[in-house]
């Protein structure tokens, strides 16, 4: 049968999601503990991959297993694997489900603090410039009305399109704290750390609304902003079909 797990996590001390030669993964430590409880490999696909020090509040990855499961194996793989990592349910799907591909969005966040806190130092970007909140919202909203994102894609990158649906930007404020989300139905690699990185420019006046539609036209990513540190950035949710879970 076949399960999707639901994963949560705090990428901070991993090489990311995705198996490395060198260097511990999420899924990895996932994959291994499966195997000491189950006493046989077992391979997990993700849906997608999380870049090194990137966190997930939900990620699903879908599993075969010969038997079938209860939530006792969720408890067991909890006592197994890293305090950065909870298994938060196991859940019974059709046999051609599949974590990446039958997913129709995806919900990340990036979180700034303007404050200092030594509590944030691995879950936040640091960054102390005053940003115009209001230019920013202004850009990322010209970005609803876009589909090609090649100028926020990483370079040298193996993909067949930069088209992306986003149903989603905008930034919010609380306290000293700036939260950006953004919701898609796919999305490139570094793309969301590099809309930020280009956003903090225009919340900083160094480039104007105008420049920023010339970018996202450019398809170039040198013309595009910096791509901001990985330990501000969250998976938030993943969608699915509601077909997929009826068994």
């Amino acid at each position: 049968m076949r399960y999707f797990i639901e994963l949560s996590y705090d990428g901070s001390p991993f090489v990311g999601w995705q198996r490395q030669p060198r260097g511990e993964s999420v899924q990895s430590c996932l994959e291994d503990a499966l195997m000491t409880l189950l006493q046989k490999p077992i391979g997990v696909i993700g849906a997608g991959r999380t870049d090194a020090g990137v966190h997930a509040r939900q990620l699903f990855a879908h599993v075969d297993l010969d038997d079938q499961v209860d939530q006792n194996l969720k408890f067991r793989l909890n006592k197994l694997l890293k305090k950065e990592i909870a298994v938060n349910s196991i859940l019974a799907v059709t046999d051609d489900a599949h974590a990446r591909f039958d997913a129709t969005g995806r919900r990340y966040s990036y979180h700034i603090s303007t404050k200092k806190d030594p509590f944030l130092e691995k879950r936040s970007y640091y960054f102390s410039k005053t940003l115009d909140i209001e230019l920013m919202n202004q850009a990322a909203t010209v970005m609803l009305a876009h589909d090609d994102f090649k100028c926020f894609s990483k370079s040298r990158t193996e993909v067949k399109t930069y088209l992306c649906d986003i149903h989603q930007a905008n930034w919010e404020q609380n306290g000293s704290d700036l939260v950006f989300f953004i919701q898609a139905n796919r999305f490139l690699r570094n793309m969301v750390r590099a809309i930020v990185g280009t956003l903090i420019e225009v919340g900083l006046k160094k480039i104007s609304i105008n420049d920023f539609k010339s970018i996202l036209r450019s398809r170039d990513r040198s013309k595009a902003g910096y791509s901001v540190p990985a330990h501000g950035l969250y998976l938030e949710k993943i969608y699915y079909p509601k077909h997929i879970f009826a068994v």
